[in-house]
Order: C-alpha cells, then structure tokens, then sequence
C-alpha cells in the first residue's frame, strides 16, 4: 500500500482549452496519455491517489464529468482536492460530490481521509499573487495593496476549513497528519504563512501542494525541510507526469 500524488492535471475533454501553455509547451503534449500510463506502471489498486485540484477546465458537473470519469478509471484510490480552476466543485455541496461518486471518487473539503495510522486533511489554501511592481532589474519593490488585503479574507477562510479538516480527524483520534493544499503554502514574498503556522500547530509530518506549474513557478514557495515539517510541490507539468510517491 503505497501513497502517491500530483496535481493540475487541467483536463478537457468535453471543454474548450484556452490555457496558451497547454497549447504550446512540449510538456502538455498528450500528457493525459502519459500520465495514465504512468500510473498503470506505478500503482497498484490497493495505493492511494492525491489529485491536488485544478482537475479540469469544464465550467459545470455537465462540462467535467468525463474528466472526472477519466480520474476514476485511474488504478487505485483516489482522493481529490479543490483547486481554483475547479468550478464543478462548489465548497458547501462536497456531501453531494462524494455520494454521487462513492467508490469511485473521494473529495477533500472540510473532512479528512484515513492513510494507515495517517489522517490526510486539506484544503484549497490561498496565497497573494500579485500584482508586484518591479524595478528595473525585475526586483520587487511594491504591491497591489487592496489586492493583499482581500487575499488575506481568503486566506483566513481557507485556514478555517483546513482547521475543520484537522480537528474532524483528531476527534476521530488521529494524531499524525499529512497536509494537502492546492495553492503553495508561502507566496514570493513569504518565509513563513498562516498555512506553515497551522502545519507546525497540529504537527504536520508533510505539506504536499500544485498549483505552480510552468518552469518560471516552480520554486515560488517551500521545497524541502522546514521546521520539522517537509515541503513538496507536486504540479503534474513539474513532475513530468510521474506521480510522487510520498510513503509506502
């Protein structure tokens, strides 16, 4: 029984692509078929899958159904995380998305998953992404002020669900946690987040997180050890399609 994940698998069947990368750059070139084969090599069907959001660019249920059809035939279980471009998912009806898709599709959101003697907990997180105002040597000088005080709301709400996802589990008795964000736990600008603060409360082993994906993102937040906690950025293009084994 072996624990794996990635993210920003960013499917399209049945929706239009607009996204100028996945049009262009090598990487995304047939990455749906590679990454199914990848984990037909890979995992066995009693491993677990962490998809961490940005699961498909259908704007419905209707519009993403067969890219969700796509994650469940993959081997193994799958758990899946909220990602910002998920606009199927809405946060207050994930009840409905689990009963719809039970044994096939498990969806994080205010809830936990056990792993062993592991809870799995997590949420879609929220990080300020600019706009930065640079000087000529491309340093950051300033910031969208207004823009940083509402990622701040959004950041507050996002701590409080994966407070919900860690407290369901240590009322359940867990006491050992792997942490699943879609968005990096620290922006550019950041050493350290409401998200590394609530990792290190609740002694979180690991932080698995996507989102920064396209070569210029890929080192924007924590990789590695920190605090007793260790970092991982698991975005599909970053992985090349491979899933990262995160236990056995």
């Amino acid at each position: 029984m072996s624990l794996y994940a990635i993210g920003d698998l960013h499917l399209h069947f049945t929706s239009p692509l607009k996204a100028r990368a996945q049009m262009k750059e090598r990487v995304w070139k047939n990455h749906e078929e590679i990454f199914r084969r990848n984990c037909e090599t890979m995992i066995g069907a009693d491993d677990t899958l962490l998809l961490l959001g940005d699961h498909s660019w259908g704007r419905s249920l209707a519009e993403s159904e067969e890219d969700l059809r796509y994650i469940a035939a993959l081997p193994g279980r799958k758990i899946l995380l909220r990602g910002n471009h998920d606009m199927f998912w809405d946060a207050n009806r994930t009840a409905q998305l689990n009963e719809r898709f039970a044994g096939q599709l498990c969806f994080l959101q205010n809830n936990y998953y056990p792993y062993g003697d592991y809870a799995l907990v997590g949420t879609k997180g929220f990080t300020f992404e600019g706009p930065f105002y640079l000087d000529r040597r491309g340093r950051i000088i300033d910031w969208d002020e207004d823009a940083a005080a509402h990622a701040e709301k959004l950041v507050e709400r996002e701590v409080q669900r994966l407070r919900c996802s860690f407290e369901a589990a240590r009322s359940d008795g867990f006491g050992k946690f792997l942490m699943l964000l879609h968005y990096p736990p620290t922006n550019i600008l950041q050493r350290d987040s409401a998200f590394t603060a609530l990792a290190e409360e609740y002694g979180a082993e690991q932080v698995i997180y996507a989102h920064s994906h396209g070569e210029s993102r890929f080192h924007d937040s924590i990789e590695g050890e920190k605090n007793g906690v260790v970092y991982h950025l698991a975005s599909g293009d970053y992985l090349r399609w491979m899933p990262l084994k995160l236990m056995d």
